[in-house]
């Protein structure tokens, strides 16, 4: 016989959000955006464009991407699973017909898609390395970027902290290794007021990349214990576990190797990426402060000009 004790079903604490920021499209962490969230993204993004500094060459990139480039990135040895493919209809006209009609009779009209030339970016800077590159030598003061996408990771999830398409914004600099680490530390020394500017609380902590497989777990213990990336974790209410919000990260000489991208010394270049999670970021500022942006605090609606 049923227990008449019931165990209560688990209530989602980001569940009022959602009505009001999202409206579904029939695949989990995949959303069509409200008024208010884009009003809200828009002033953040303001917000992060009052804070670059003023050498940044600025490039917005579209959701796709060279395959080819990708491939030659590293990317697929190390996160293959996160990773999107444009597949597409190829060959004759009748064969595409063919393809398309197996849909109309119960078919699978997708076994007949190959992949494409493009893949779907799964982080907004991997198009500017090659751009860099066929620059020729590094100038002496090295290059800067602010440079956006709307970047995808299969990564099927009903919680609002892990979206599989986004929008990441990030600052690059290509340079020499000296330079590279000052730019880093000085963007980790702003990350904790830039968290006080939006009243979120925070913590900064060593993080690592979600490599895959066995080889990734040796590959995520080497880049803690060599510092390489940084997370701003920002909890979503009381009782989350923090999220990742923005990150700090060290390549080494890995993309300067890769593109041949090199300094008036002839040494290959170092590159470092401050990258902000807009859709994190928006999301942790209503979990925060509620869905009525008129009513937040003080300082949150100055820096954000609302």
């Amino acid at each position: 016989m049923e227990s008449s004790l019931q165990k209560p079903a688990a209530v989602d604490p980001l569940g009022h959000l959602a009505d009001a920021l999202f409206r579904p499209m029939g695949v989990d962490g995949v959303y069509a955006r409200t008024a208010l969230y884009v009003h809200l993204t828009e002033r953040l993004e303001g917000y992060i464009t009052r804070l670059r500094e003023p050498q940044a060459e600025v490039m917005r990139f579209p959701p796709v991407m060279s395959r080819a480039h990708l491939e030659k990135s590293g990317y697929l040895s190390s996160f293959p699973n996160l990773l999107g493919c444009v597949c597409a209809l190829h060959g004759s006209e009748s064969f595409i017909r063919t393809a398309a009609d197996r849909l109309g009779t119960g078919g699978d009209w997708t076994q007949d898609l190959s992949a494409s030339d493009l893949v779907l970016s799964p982080a907004a800077c991997y198009p500017v390395y090659p751009i860099a590159a066929a620059r020729g030598v590094l100038p002496a003061s090295g290059l800067q970027f602010d440079i956006e996408a709307d970047v995808f990771r299969r990564e099927p999830s009903m919680s609002l902290d892990r979206l599989q398409s986004f929008r990441m914004r990030e600052f690059v600099r290509i340079s020499t290794a000296e330079e590279i680490l000052e730019f880093r530390e000085r963007w980790m020394a702003r990350a904790p007021k830039i968290a006080a500017e939006l009243a979120l609380p925070h913590t900064l902590d060593v993080a690592n990349d979600p490599f895959f497989g066995r080889v990734g777990q040796v590959l995520a213990v080497s880049q803690r214990q060599q510092a390489l990336k940084f997370e701003l974790l920002i909890p979503y209410h009381s009782q989350a576990k923090p999220t990742a919000c923005m990150s700090f990260n060290y390549h080494q000489q890995h993309f300067g190797q890769v593109w041949g991208i090199r300094d008036a010394r002839g040494a290959y270049a170092h590159t470092s990426c401050v990258a902000f999670g807009i859709d994190r970021l928006v999301v942790a500022l209503f979990a925060q402060h509620g869905l009525d942006p008129g009513r937040w605090p003080a300082i949150v609606r100055r820096s954000l000009e609302l």
